[in-house]
């Protein structure tokens, strides 16, 4: 058999991630014509086909499903190679990617600038996504490294606590609520909320709060963004429970204000989060120890403004 070579199975990888030869090319800076050139060639040396294709749809047939297994494994040794010799050579150089749910998304900005400007020699990639995909990402070794609320307690993961995550109930300035000293838990019941989807940490929070105060949460619009959500507050729709750090420019400008709560705001974790089984590069770790020693400061200004 003609040996498979490590960049045929980059391009099925890709194609089979995105199931979009497409995509696949742009992510790769190929043309599609060679994408699927190599796809074609991967298929002839296997003997078998690796997608099946409905109207516009592509999909892995169970030929591909068991070559992708392999191919990240082997693709996961190939970088691992590469980030040892590297490191070996002491060149200070490496690659790092990053994916952050959207809200961590309004504070990593910062500390990515910092970390790029004390290390310019690594090269930083950052994606910002729901936390299924986030989740999706790491388990497909496709991120280093994630930030994210609670991570799940079903997956070989490795977390760690780097910084709180105050939540808070915000309202429009033109909101009767906002010219009230204090809220009274029950005052809220009659009251429309906005809120993140199910299995985002901020609908947990709304969820679990309601539930411990005894109180229905009866009239809720659910949004897929914390802009959504943000906007509509200032369009007096209703109220939100949200993550202090996706609002300080709002409240800087005068656009949002938090309600005085008892039980708020609600301090929840953000977490540095690695596959356990993943050997971290050294600029992983590099990026890790940063988070951990520069986060107390960040930290205190936090809650003081919360």
């Amino acid at each position: 058999m003609i040996p498979i070579t490590i960049r045929q199975l980059q391009v099925f990888e890709s194609v089979a991630r995105h199931l979009n030869h497409s995509r696949a090319a742009d992510e790769l800076f190929l043309t599609q014509p060679a994408v699927s050139m190599q796809i074609k060639q991967l298929e002839h040396i296997l003997g078998a086909s690796l997608f099946d294709q409905s109207g516009k749809r592509l999909f892995l047939s169970s030929c591909g499903e068991e070559l992708l297994k392999y191919a990240k494994l082997i693709l996961e040794q190939v970088n691992e190679i590469d980030t040892v010799f590297s490191e070996m050579k002491g060149l200070g150089r490496g690659r790092l990617n990053i994916s952050v749910v959207s809200t961590a998304n309004y504070f990593m900005p910062q500390f990515l600038a910092n970390f790029i400007k004390s290390h310019p020699k690594i090269q930083v990639s950052l994606s910002v996504a729901n936390r299924d995909s986030v989740i999706k990402q790491l388990l497909d070794n496709i991120a280093d490294l994630a930030i994210m609320g609670q991570p799940p307690e079903d997956l070989d993961l490795s977390a760690e606590v780097f910084l709180t995550n105050p939540i808070v109930v915000i309202c429009s300035p033109d909101h009767p609520f906002a010219n009230l000293e204090i809220i009274n838990p029950s005052q809220l019941c009659d009251e429309t909320f906005l809120l993140r989807e199910r299995g985002s940490g901020t609908r947990y929070v709304a969820e679990r709060f309601f539930s411990d105060a005894h109180l229905r949460l009866s009239n809720y619009v659910e949004m897929d963004t914390n802009e959504a959500i943000k906007q509509s507050v200032q369009a007096n729709m209703g109220l939100g429970i949200i993550s202090y750090h996706s609002i300080e420019l709002e409240l800087e400008a005068g656009r949002l204000s938090i309600l005085n709560i008892p039980g708020f705001p609600i301090i929840r974790h953000w977490y540095i989060v690695n596959r356990r089984a993943k050997r971290l590069s050294l600029a992983a770790l590099e990026f890790k120890s940063f988070l951990l020693a520069h986060a107390s400061d960040f930290n205190r200004l936090q809650i003081n403004k919360a």
